[in-house]
């Protein structure tokens, strides 16, 4: 068995990192694609590496050579690169293509031993390796029989969305038998190539052999292994946190991206913190149904989405702003406090990190539960020289709550003290008391030093339109605050949910129960794993505390390395104490935690 690889293309969307250089040459991680994939070639002992290049091809050739590559390397030139494409860089290897079976790669690859591993073993001897279509892939696809039949080709033309469920991707590495290209594959190359000329693709072809009533190719589906394309700056720096050998690097990569989790699908992310029961498959629907509007229209300015705001929450216009997710209102809203600001710690970081800490007083609660009441909050705050208070209720992380007659006596004592009071309300529908909300007319009209902060987000489950609102009877700010923001803050497709929103408050209250409910049994559960002390929480995530002899950042490192699960240690918020926070999701998402974690810690019943 032999090996192929195409490295002729030029590699334009990787701009200036292959001006110089071809595409297989970018590093990742310190390693070229190319030295990492025939030093995995070389684990399987084939007969020959035949390598077509093109585009820098002496200066590609003179690199590999320093590489001490043992088996021996066949290169093949293609002298019009720019002017073909990968169809013509192939036919150029068909004679090797006749001579032996084929391992063929694309040279923008890189992937684990295991993928290899998966075609080369399989006694098969003509496979397409494929993998479940995800939302960053992109180029081919297929479709598939039950017993791997490859049933069709979908290229990027013919790609249909509606049917992605069907779709697998093709990961560009294959199998060919000897007898496979030279009945099949050169003959059709060659009649292919002759119609159509030498712009095309060679898998263009594997579409017509598949046709045949006995086309002889197979998929071979991976299941988990991992692999990535190159084509731009992105897909390298997801490449760099998905293959880095260093785990706490790749650890301090994912957490550093601060989101964006769909590009690595197999990932549950139990850091970030939604609401896993709403919005419903209406109102998706919906969304869906008006997607071309909403993506070719403006959207309305601040007094219009301001409105909007005070209608779904039942305030006037002039005491509500909107806007770009809570971080943009609470950067905003602390550029206009003045003097020294009471904390309570550990809590959200947006907070204090947007303020001098000179200027900060932190009240720290003295128990293992960081649990506090009004009470605790007045009696340590009250003879202290501060005036701004920020509360965060339930707090984050440790889900503390105080109920809503108890927040009044707080905002009355604050206001006989002169202490303005930010109350962020992000998480308050999680908890178990019903009307509890502080965004209601007649308390902002009352306590003009009150201003209340909600994450609509974390909510109603709708972090991708970021969206959050501040309320407040102080109706200056609220208007300079509108001024300082951008007229157009928010974008169509978040003006339209709150457009549409009030038609589902059924569905969001449902939604609530639904999720008090699964927070009781996820607590519950955890509290059966061994070495693990969960701290009560009215929020949508659950504190717990580990035993002494469990580290954080090692579970967290090994529940993302081997469980692809990823969670939020709080050694930096707790002064090194053992705590992590888990956002609370589905059932079934909650489940693939608990057992990752009984599996590494053990079972309390043990």
């Amino acid at each position: 068995m032999q090996a192929i690889i195409l490295a002729a293309g030029m590699g334009k969307r990787l701009k200036e990192l292959t001006k110089n250089n071809t595409k297989c040459m970018v590093k990742v991680n310190g390693v070229t694609l190319i030295d990492r994939m025939l030093h995995q070639i070389e684990r399987h002992h084939l007969s020959r590496i035949v390598i077509v290049v093109g585009y820098e091809g002496q200066k590609l050739i003179d690199y590999i050579n320093t590489l001490d590559i043992q088996t021996p390397i066949v290169y093949i030139n293609n002298p019009i690169y720019d002017k073909t494409n990968n169809i013509y860089s192939l036919s150029l290897a068909k004679d090797w293509l006749c001579k032996d079976d084929t391992i063929l790669f694309e040279s923008d690859l890189i992937f684990e031993d295991s993928v290899l591993d998966a075609i080369v073993f399989d006694p098969r001897g003509t496979l397409a390796l494929v993998d479940r279509y995800e939302s960053w892939m992109d180029g081919t696809c297929v479709k598939l029989g039950d017993d791997d039949t490859i049933e069709a080709f979908v290229p990027g033309k013919k790609f249909k969305f509606n049917e992605i469920k069907e779709y697998y991707k093709t990961v560009n590495i294959y199998k060919f038998s000897r007898h496979f290209s030279k009945t099949h594959y050169v003959p059709f190359l060659e009649a292919y190539q002759s119609a159509l000329g030498q712009n095309e693709y060679y898998e263009q072809v594997l579409r017509v052999i598949t046709m045949l009533d006995e086309p002889e190719i197979k998929a071979k589906r991976l299941s988990g292994q991992r692999w990535y394309e190159i084509d731009d700056i992105q897909d390298l720096d997801i490449a760099e946190s998905i293959f880095t050998p260093d785990e706490d690097e790749r650890v301090k990569l994912l957490q550093g991206r601060y989101g964006g989790y769909w590009r690595y699908p197999k990932l549950l992310d139990f850091c970030y913190l939604v609401n896993s029961y709403f919005p419903p498959a209406k109102m998706k629907d919906e969304l869906r149904a008006n997607f071309d509007t909403l993506l070719t229209e403006y959207p309305s300015g601040m007094k219009v989405n301001s409105l909007l705001a005070a209608k779904n929450f039942g305030v006037h216009q002039e005491n509500i702003i909107v806007g770009n997710g809570a971080a943009e209102l609470i950067k905003s809203l602390m550029g206009y406090i003045d003097g020294k600001v009471g904390f309570i710690r550990p809590t959200f970081d947006e907070y204090p990190n947007r303020y001098d800490r000179e200027n900060s007083v932190d009240y720290i609660p003295d128990n293992e539960d960081y649990s506090y009441t009004a009470d605790d909050i007045i009696a340590y705050f009250n003879e202290k020289d501060i005036q701004n208070i920020i509360l965060v209720n339930p707090d984050n992380p440790s889900g503390n709550y105080i109920p809503k007659k108890d927040l009044l006596r707080l905002i009355y004592w604050s206001r006989t003290k002169g202490i303005h009071i930010v109350i962020d309300e992000s998480f308050v529908d999680f908890a178990d008391e019903p009307d509890n909300t502080l965004i209601n007319q007649a308390i902002l009209s009352d306590n003009p030093h009150l201003f209340v902060m909600k994450s609509i987000s974390k909510s109603y489950g709708v972090p991708g339109l970021r969206l959050g609102v501040l309320a407040s009877g102080d109706e200056k700010t609220i208007s300079k605050m509108k001024k300082d923001v951008s007229i157009w803050n928010i974008n169509s497709f978040g003006e339209f949910y709150m457009q549409i929103e009030e038609k589902y408050k059924k569905d969001y209250t449902d939604s609530l129960l639904k999720f008090r409910e699964e927070r009781t049994r996820f607590q519950k559960e955890l509290s059966k794993i061994k070495g693990v002390r969960v701290i009560p929480s009215q929020a949508n995530f659950v504190m717990v505390e580990l035993e002494k002899g469990i580290s954080p950042k090692e579970l967290l490192k090994c529940l993302l390395i081997k469980y692809d699960l990823l969670i939020k240690e709080l050694t930096t918020k707790t002064n090194g104490r053992n705590y992590l926070r888990l956002a609370v999701r589905d059932k079934k998402d909650n489940d693939v935690l608990i057992a990752a974690m009984k599996a590494e810690l053990g079972s309390a019943d043990e």
